[in-house]
């Protein structure tokens, strides 16, 4: 019979989803610019990433490997260093940004990063005091290039995204491919994939302060995965210093090292993390308890006299806009939602890294649909969640045979028994 011309694709176990995920993002990322107000960030974000995104799915289309870092690389560039970079030339950014600078200088000249007397929107800072730290270099330089609390948003997510690689491969094959969706894709690839998200490259690019906290769950989870419970509670721990979004991080790595490694591992992580926040938090709240109280609880929950900037139309703030009683009623279900996330931690912990970041998404996910206050942004901590453990998880099996990394306990070579000699009489 003859033969055809055509060259087939190597197969890729299944069909190839990165060029219609990459067209998706490029239409996402227009919508997002056609969709914002004129000469805003976000505007500006959508219209370039559109492009980013359709240069990079095109270049996926010419590829015969799926999930290849090419496409990658582009779309990083398109949809976060080149918005990122424009917008820091024409000096525009999200709110946040402006908030943590002025937390910084509060902090030095207070002693707590909180205004006593909050009136106006941009008064308000609802982040734990950690977060002001990234404030710092622009109370030091001023407004330089470098100086801006965005570009040390983005050096704390790509640290610590960096250090989840390199703790999951160390001793391995970086090039090495992994089963699965993950099939040919090395570790800085899929971060690479991971920085090129919709919900992380738009929040990289225009100032958000969410993906250095995802960052650090992700090295969290990580350390987990790697059993080093001690090191998985400073990352979690200096998350939770930062946003109280990572508050319910603590739990759920705590019970996956108890499942898989008993109770001390369990213990020394619940002790570092809660350590860590309660060293970061305690001096602002003895400083000022008024102020704390007003910014970091009653504004994030809506329930101050002042309405936060962050809403969108979700199941708490339409709860709150229809119904009398409205706040109570978000708050109280948030709260039943977080003792049943607590409750099935007890009755079905989890028991992989998978399993840990669908549980912790799932929490996160009831606790934005029910917050009076929130942003559909939020979207990047269960996105990364559910996406990020099922990479990482076949990332980390990818080690050569034999590698036991530092504080991994050695495997027992089992040296076999000398045959059973017989006394006596022969048979």
């Amino acid at each position: 019979m003859p033969q055809t011309a055509r060259k087939q694709e190597p197969s890729s176990g299944g069909r190839r989803w990165d060029r219609p995920v990459l067209l998706v993002c490029a239409v996402s990322a227009l919508v997002v610019g056609l969709a914002s107000p004129a000469h805003t960030s976000q505007q500006a974000w959508g219209l370039i990433g559109a492009a980013g995104y359709a240069c990079a799915a095109l270049l996926a289309a010419r590829s015969s490997t799926p999930w290849a870092r090419s496409p990658a690389v582009v779309a990083v560039v398109g949809a976060a260093v080149l918005p990122l970079l424009y917008l820091s030339v024409i000096g525009k950014a999200q709110m946040e940004v402006g908030v943590v600078e002025r937390a910084a200088d509060l902090l030095f000249s207070s002693g707590t990063p909180y205004h006593s007397a909050p009136h106006a929107v941009r008064d308000f800072n609802p982040y734990l005091p950690g977060m002001a730290l990234f404030g710092i270099p622009h109370l030091m330089f001023g407004d330089t290039p470098f100086a801006g609390a965005r570009l040390w948003f983005l050096a704390g997510f790509l640290a610590s995204v960096a250090g989840a690689v390199r703790v999951l491969t160390r001793g391995g094959d970086l090039g090495t491919g992994t089963r699965g969706i993950s099939r040919g894709v090395s570790g800085p690839t899929g971060a690479l994939w991971l920085l090129a998200c919709p919900v992380v490259a738009l929040p990289l690019a225009i100032g958000g302060v969410d993906p250095p906290v995802i960052g650090l769950l992700c090295l969290a989870l990580a350390f987990t995965q790697r059993g080093r419970a001690g090191r998985a509670g400073l990352a979690v721990g200096v998350a939770a210093a930062l946003k109280w979004t990572a508050w319910p991080a603590i739990p759920v790595i705590v019970a996956v090292l108890a499942v898989r490694g008993g109770k001390r591992p369990a213990f020394t992580c619940a002790a570092v993390a809660t350590g860590i926040a309660a060293l970061t938090i305690t001096p602002a709240v003895l400083v000022d308890p008024g102020a704390f109280c007003q910014n970091v609880v009653l504004y994030p929950l809506g329930l101050g006299p002042t309405a936060s900037s962050a809403q969108s139309p979700l199941l708490g703030y339409l709860i709150v806009l229809l119904f009398p009683h409205g706040k109570a009623v978000t708050t109280a279900l948030i709260a039943l939602s977080a003792v049943g996330v607590g409750t099935s931690l007890l009755v079905r912990p989890p028991r992989s890294i998978v399993a840990a970041g669908d549980r912790l998404a799932l929490g996160l996910l009831l606790a934005i649909a029910l917050s009076p206050a929130t942003r559909i942004g939020y979207a990047v901590y269960p996105i990364v969640l559910i996406a990020w453990p099922r990479f990482t998880a076949r990332l980390a099996e990818d080690r050569p045979a034999g590698h036991r990394p530092p504080g991994e306990p050695p495997h027992r070579r089992r040296i076999p028994e000398p045959p059973l000699v017989r006394s006596g009489a022969s048979s």
